[in-house]
């Protein structure tokens, strides 16, 4: 997006009390835990990030997963696991439904955990799982992460952004317990562009925008970045030269979403889309 596009995107203030109540409750309890493991959308690995979670966490290691990597371009997934390596950050990347990257996720949060259980042990402490706090902003997949590493459905799936609960321990049969925490969204979006794409990911529910903009803006990105998975997935007629407007307009046309009149429905139009692009239909999609 351009400077002016960026001027021209809402400026979202988002912090309701449970989300307060959250960031305390990840304060309070991550003296109980080796490491943290930050659930991210493999889609925007940089826009799901919670910014003040690096100054929460402090030294505690911290590990990524990057969940709904089937929905994301996988060259885009493995970069962004190289960059995140040199910055000293392991992330791994998962597809929850498949299973694929579990026993990976596993894996390397065990071996984070090694240093501080090892010194427990050397120091007389009786062995004991590693114990990882499991955070990420509301749907990034973390509770379908944690229902596939745990094998069994511990956590209610909402798909709705807002939707908390208090902590729970889960227990991993393979040597791993997960701490699980509400998830949190920081209280001012600064990046509006990063603030877009958490709408279009649904991480910000759809009633706290004006939602004509956020799919004109998702439109316009993916005919600049995925435009021959836009037209196949729309029959539009390559190149993609239109404004998202207009572009909504022959989606809405060619699929039917049309009033008394032969007028289109824009409304439907948009949820069409948004429904379409979140359920993965336009193909893998890396949007950071």
């Amino acid at each position: 997006m351009t400077d002016t596009d960026n001027q021209n995107l809402p400026q979202l203030q988002w912090f309701p009390g449970h989300m307060k109540k959250a960031q305390r409750l990840i304060e309070e309890n991550l003296k109980l835990v080796d490491i943290v493991i930050e659930v991210l959308d493999a889609r925007i690995p940089l826009s799901s990030q919670n910014p003040m979670l690096k100054d929460i966490l402090n030294d505690k290691p911290r590990l990524f997963a990057l969940c709904k990597a089937d929905l994301a371009d996988s060259k885009a997934t493995q970069d962004w696991i190289d960059k995140f390596r040199e910055e000293g950050i392991s992330a791994v990347a998962v597809d929850t439904v498949k299973g694929a990257g579990i026993k990976t996720l596993i894996a390397a949060a065990k071996s984070l955990a090694e240093p501080k259980t090892h010194k427990l042990t050397s120091h007389g402490a009786k062995p004991r799982s590693a114990r990882a706090m499991i955070i990420g902003i509301p749907n990034v997949g973390k509770s379908s992460l944690i229902n596939r590493l745990a094998g069994v459905n511990h956590t209610k799936i909402e798909n709705r952004p807002g939707v908390t609960r208090a902590k729970q321990w889960i227990k991993i049969d393979n040597g791993l317990d997960l701490l699980d925490t509400p998830g949190i969204l920081w209280p001012k979006f600064e990046d509006p562009e990063a603030a877009m794409k958490l709408s279009w990911t649904y991480a910000i529910s759809d009633e706290i925008h004006d939602l004509e903009i956020v799919v004109c803006k998702l439109l316009e990105t993916l005919a600049a970045s995925y435009s021959q998975s836009l037209a196949e997935r729309f029959k539009l007629t390559l190149p993609l030269n239109q404004s998202g407007g207009e572009l909504l307009e022959i989606i809405g046309k060619k699929r039917g979403c049309i009033r008394k009149g032969g007028i289109v429905d824009l409304e439907k139009a948009q949820r069409l889309v948004l429904n379409e692009f979140r359920n993965g239909k336009l193909g893998r999609v890396t949007l950071d």
